[in-house]
């Protein structure tokens, strides 16, 4: 490893735009992993630059931090990850995406009928749920979340 490859949380936080204590809460969260220099201060991977730009754009596409933790494990560490590592993550994310999608499509479609169907009396809606039947089912919005 070269002198290069290492840097300090202050350059991290400049070239990934985040703050400090944000890249100290990703490490907390076991997002990034920082060693320690001979004075205790911590220091980080040039690749950690990519690990903390990917976490942002997971972000901001609305994943947890526990799936980003996830697809980031399935990276290597101590180096950069190449185009087959994100690749791999890719077609993760794609399948959890698309799930989502499908969960709010179904939602909307659901949201349209009963909001169109002009009814507003729960005698006759088709959504009611006489005797809480639907209960047996599971808690929440059984509706919405079957698949």
């Amino acid at each position: 490893m070269k002198a290069s490859d290492i840097i300090s949380i202050g350059d991290l936080a400049a070239r990934t735009g985040l703050s400090v204590s944000a890249i100290r809460f990703y490490e907390a969260k076991g997002l990034i992993e920082p060693f320690r220099s001979a004075g205790g201060q911590r220091r980080f991977l040039r690749s950690d630059i990519r690990r903390l730009s990917f976490i942002r754009i997971a972000q901001a596409l609305g994943l947890s931090i526990e799936g980003i933790g996830t697809e980031l494990a399935k990276l290597p560490h101590g180096r950069t990850p190449n185009t087959a590592d994100w690749a791999k993550i890719s077609r993760a994310m794609r399948a959890m995406l698309n799930a989502k999608i499908a969960m709010l499509e179904r939602t909307r479609d659901r949201l349209d009928g009963c909001i169109g169907c002009g009814c507003l009396s729960l005698k006759k809606c088709a959504l009611y749920n006489p005797e809480d039947r639907v209960a047996a089912r599971g808690s929440g919005p059984i509706h919405v979340l079957e698949r």
